[in-house]
């Protein structure tokens, strides 16, 4: 048997970073192109395949790089998970490339249908590949749009966080990965009205690059003439960051050290020697 090439740490990390982003939004942008483009689906279809994009991304990027898929996360694991700050540009800078790429994977397998729908290639179906406030047509104004992606953000981080913690109640056989799809499964289902629910700078950024790339003018714009694209970018960091701290300060400081009695459980006398032991 062939032995596996081994790549320095890092590179590995990031390679990993990129391969997972990039399942993450073959799934999401395909399925939004697949819904406005080609007329197939609804917002269910389209909240069930972010779901499962963000299922396989993390299958596939897990035990490389912790699967961060989103410079969101990435940002709330070095803030109050003691992820190394000199990772969190490159481990970003490669989220924005998978997502990049994939985006113009979706373009080009698009392309007819996206033309069929809009052959000035504008804001009707610019949303394929970003997020717009009001998802381009509701009148949600640009500060109602920055609320929703710091609440959305902060719930998916405050979730995350619950999910990984082994001192709570972690999902076990490897199941993480699907929990994880279900929080973004639920929130595409609460919280997409407002701003589409980008929850992820690098899943808004990158497409918005492919799509200005591929013919899309006003990429950067939204349905106002407003330059709408640091919205999703700044709005989720800010959120994913709260949503992490409250999960500290919340829950995550009260769970008993490991070998320490479960709350709500009378304590015994092996607790007593485990409290002990655990002081020194």
């Amino acid at each position: 048997m062939a032995e596996r090439l081994k790549i320095p740490g890092l590179l590995g990390e990031l390679l990993a970073e990129f391969a997972g982003t990039m399942i993450l939004i073959l799934f999401g942008v395909g399925v939004v192109a697949q819904v406005v483009a080609g007329g197939l689906g609804d917002h269910d279809s389209i909240a069930w395949a972010w779901g499962f994009g963000v299922v396989f991304g993390v299958y596939v990027a897990a035990r490389l790089s912790g699967a961060h898929l989103n410079p969101a996360v990435t940002i709330a694991f070095a803030a109050f998970k003691g992820f190394s700050w000199r990772k969190v540009i490159p481990y970003s800078l490669a989220q924005i490339l998978g997502a990049f790429v994939a985006a113009l994977l979706v373009r080009w397998n698009y392309n007819d249908v996206l033309l069929a729908k809009d052959p000035a290639l504008t804001i009707k179906t610019q949303f394929v590949f970003s997020t717009l406030p009001g998802n381009g047509s509701l009148p949600v104004s640009h500060g109602s749009a920055f609320l929703d992606q710091i609440i959305g953000t902060a719930i998916l981080l405050f979730l995350i966080f619950a999910v990984v913690d082994t001192l709570n109640t972690a999902p076990g056989a490897n199941m993480a990965p699907f929990i994880i799809g279900l929080i973004v499964v639920a929130i595409g289902m609460a919280w997409g009205t407002n701003a589409g629910y980008a929850i992820n700078p690098a899943r808004d950024l990158g497409p918005r690059l492919a799509s200005f790339l591929t013919g899309y003018g006003g990429a950067w714009r939204d349905q106002t003439g407003y330059l709408y694209w640091w919205i999703p970018i700044v709005a989720p960091i800010i959120g994913g960051v709260l949503g992490a701290g409250l999960y500290q300060v919340l829950v995550a400081r009260f769970l008993p050290a490991e070998g320490l009695p479960e709350p709500g459980r009378v304590p015994s006398p092996d607790d007593k020697d485990n409290l002990e032991a655990t002081r020194g």
